[in-house]
């Protein structure tokens, strides 16, 4: 709160550090995985959307319509919903971005996410975990490796390997914005049966 203030609202910390990492994911059907590890995740759904890139052009400046359009589409075709989640990576660049992907998405209503994280809900003993990987504002921001970051994250909570992190889960999300929302990738992932 006492960082210096960038836009109304919105303050330097409230931003993550642009970094440099690298990331890799291996993409195979099942029956492949299977041949070479007990440790793989099924993707079950994904999906992308786009926006309007100005954020001011939108009906609601509060709604990111990539964000809930494709959440839907990656939610339909893995045949699961909100309720069904057990952790997720949302795209925190900036601070506002989780709240509106938690609305977005359906693990919060409208205008209420901030509640969840107040009661603590997604924090890692929580009963929802958000960003159990710090998210952006803690580990960084390397822009064209965040998705692949956030699902390698998804990747490690699926298997049990993600160490002090660790949290129960079998359905995992990863939400992947460009911009401010203007071109959206929603990622739903399963443990391996």
């Amino acid at each position: 709160m006492e960082s210096p203030g960038v836009a109304d609202a919105l303050r330097l910390n409230d931003f993550g550090p642009v970094t440099d990492e690298s990331e890799a994911l291996v993409f195979c059907p099942e029956s492949v995985a299977r041949e070479y590890t007990d440790d793989y995740v099924v993707v079950s759904g994904v999906a992308g959307a786009t926006d309007t890139h100005v954020v001011h052009e939108r009906s609601d400046p509060t709604t990111m319509g990539g964000v809930v359009e494709s959440g839907e589409a990656a939610f339909e075709m893995a045949g699961l919903g909100p309720d069904d989640v057990d952790v997720a990576e949302l795209h925190d660049m900036f601070t506002i971005l989780e709240f509106l992907q938690m609305e977005g998405l359906g693990f919060a209503p409208e205008g209420e996410a901030w509640r969840e994280i107040e009661r603590g809900t997604t924090e890692i003993d929580g009963e929802f975990p958000v960003n159990t990987s710090g998210g952006l504002k803690s580990k960084g921001h390397p822009l064209g490796a965040s998705g692949v970051a956030q699902g390698y994250e998804i990747y490690k909570q699926l298997v049990g390997d993600a160490g002090d992190r660790q949290v129960e889960a079998d359905v995992g999300l990863a939400c992947n914005v460009g911009g401010f929302g203007n071109c959206v990738t929603t990622t739903v992932m399963q443990a391996a049966k």
